[in-house]
């Protein structure tokens, strides 16, 4: 059976010594999140998770959940035990307005412990996932009846939320929606349709579920300029504002899918219910990309989860299996044979996850602290720039980090030999969780569109000029660094890359869309590789400044350097291939007719 250890310590040295979380102590909120009371958090957290969560991963995904004819769905064995555990904590609270109940502590904290939430179990977070996504959105875009009927629930964890996107006709494509929205005289309106894939769309977890559902107001204009958000809760608060009536939404089946078995993926099948427009008519997708934006960089989180405890458990696998002798000679030579950690084919497997985990930790870090800056700030400078790096980064974080975070479980499962391919182990299950987080939210290749088509020329580039020069910026404060130099070199020729594709993008993209399609996802590689660069770059720095301190054995910060020395020599030249393939073009891509297929 599958382990997993919170990564605290690799956190804490995150958040205290490379981004320095008492920088932000003008920010509200902030003067609070003591590194006492961080420490404290994320221990309890990491308790949470590895003694009550992570035991009922593999359990959960062997049992699944179970619908009844009524319509309702029970999930695994351990579930509700788990999830009254994790309510009765406060832990929905954390990040969340002081005046619905919430602690008021910065978002970061939240999206670090999801990470440990979705190491633990990706299924089980996933439920008050989902309710932070809804909580956002009726925060931001509620009025204040709604913000006091619904709030409160939600960041209690008595209530929980879903989001409602997808029908069986139309995914990305919103603007085919056909759900409708007819208005009603009391001000409400009774929502029709179905709604697919609907992630925690009924379960027993908590007393309502309090249902964000995209429909279509009758008369509204076709496409995606008549489109509106309602809240569609299970059952209609009462008076006292507890659930009451239930409403015209039901489940009409649990998807059958290749993971995530002990989440509700549900068919939802909506009668004339009732519900409550959210925002303004015609203007739902703003509202519901508030809730799409936290999702996108929350699903990026998945991603590093999964890799980070398919890495974990590959390693306890290397160190303990034996499997024929070092190719430098017999590392255990009272056994059998060595453990194949010695192996250099393992260890370049174990490198790579270990270097993808530890840089995009720190990128998610951040990223989620410049979304607390984007949301908190007074200085409308500075909120303008944290506002341009979230939007930049969120479809990079998305889309590199699942797609490695697969790549990384397949390999994790790979030091496992045939092991890998059996439940008992855990593997194939880390590998089956791992694949849906590069399709929901926005699939892969739509997050890399977004960032060439949308994000790179925003505001005349605005955002990603500014991305150069904190690259720069980095580059010249430690150019005299010796220990850092060779780094410092793959670091500027990852940057030139960057740039002389966004150039040509600019030189042979406007005239001919095909060519920005065929390298987008190249390009979003490419970022992807130079954002974890620059972290690997600013992590190295501190563990050269930290050796012999004594915060920390100095190993801690030897392995930093090892680390890091090979992401840059191994890892970054993965640029030049990616420039390579942008700069083709769309020619051969796009040259057989459809029918030579």
């Amino acid at each position: 059976m599958p382990a997993y250890k919170a990564p605290v310590d690799e956190t804490l040295f995150l958040i205290n010594d490379v981004f320095g979380l008492e920088r932000y102590g003008n920010l509200p909120g902030f003067a609070d999140a003591t590194p006492d009371l961080v420490a404290a958090i994320l221990e309890e957290g990491a308790k949470l998770t590895e003694e009550t969560i992570a035991p009922i991963n593999l359990s959960g995904d062997q049992e699944g959940c179970t619908r009844h004819e009524d319509g309702s769905v029970t999930t695994p064995k351990g579930f509700k035990e788990a999830y009254d555990l994790y309510t009765e904590g406060g832990w929905i609270s954390v990040s969340a307005d002081p005046e619905y109940g919430g602690q008021g502590l910065p978002h970061t904290l939240t999206v670090i412990l999801n990470e440990y939430m979705g190491s633990a179990n990706l299924s089980f977070s996933m439920y008050p996932g989902l309710s932070q996504g809804a909580y956002a959105a009726i925060h931001a875009h509620g009025t204040d009846e709604q913000k006091r009927a619904y709030l409160p629930k939600i960041v209690a964890g008595e209530w929980t939320g879903t989001m409602n996107l997808t029908e069986p006709h139309c995914g990305t494509d919103l603007g085919l929606i056909r759900t409708k929205a007819v208005p009603e005289a009391d001000g409400s309106y009774k929502i029709s349709g179905t709604k697919i894939f609907i992630s925690a769309g009924e379960h027993d977890l908590s007393k309502n579920i309090v249902h964000l559902v995209l429909a279509r107001i009758e008369g509204a204009p076709e496409g995606t300029a008549g489109i509106s958000l309602f809240i569609v809760p299970k059952f209609l608060p009462d008076a006292n504002g507890d659930a009451g009536a239930r409403n015209g939404v039901s489940c009409g089946s649990i998807e059958e899918k290749m993971g995530i078995h002990a989440n509700s993926t549900c068919v939802m099948n909506y009668d004339e219910a009732t519900g409550f427009l959210l925002g303004e008519a015609n203007k739902g997708l703003r509202a519901m990309f508030t809730m799409m934006n936290h999702a996108r960089l929350g699903v990026g989180v998945q991603g590093l989860a999964l890799s980070e405890v398919a890495y974990q458990n590959a390693v306890t696998y290397a160190r303990e299996r034996l499997q024929g002798r070092a190719l430098t000679g017999a590392k255990a030579p009272d056994k059998a044979a060595d453990p194949i950690i010695v192996h250099p084919d393992v260890r370049r497997m174990l490198m790579t996850i270990r270097a993808i985990n530890e840089a995009g930790r720190a990128l998610v870090v951040w990223t989620s602290l410049q979304g607390d800056v984007a949301d908190r700030s007074i200085d409308e400078k500075e909120a303008e720039a944290a506002e341009d790096h979230m939007a930049l980064l969120t479809p990079v974080i998305k889309g590199v980090l699942t797609d490695l975070g697969f790549q990384n479980a397949v390999m994790a499962q790979q030091v496992y030999g045939g092991h890998g391919f059996i439940a008992e182990w855990g593997m194939e299950q880390f590998v089956r969780d791992a694949r849906i987080p590069m399709i929901y939210e926005g699939a892969n290749g739509i997050q890399a569109l977004d960032l060439v088509g949308r994000k790179l020329g925003a505001n005349g580039g605005r955002a990603i000029m500014a991305f150069f020069k904190q690259v720069g910026r980095f580059l010249k404060e430690n150019a005299g660094n010796a220990e850092l130099a060779p780094m410092l070199k793959s670091l500027e020729a990852g940057r030139a890359d960057l740039e002389k594709a966004a150039m040509w993008f600019m030189q042979n993209a406007l005239t001919r869309p095909d060519n920005a399609g065929a390298g987008s996802t190249d390009f979003m590689h490419l970022f992807g590789l130079v954002a974890l660069g620059l972290m690997w770059g600013k992590m190295a720095r501190v563990a050269l400044d930290k050796k012999g301190s004594g915060d920390r054995a100095d190993a801690f910060y030897d392995a930093k350097l090892v680390t890091a020395r090979f992401f840059f020599e191994r890892l970054m030249p993965e640029t030049r291939a990616h420039l390579a393939r942008i700069e083709a073009g769309a020619d051969s891509l796009m040259a057989l007719p459809a029918e030579a297929f």
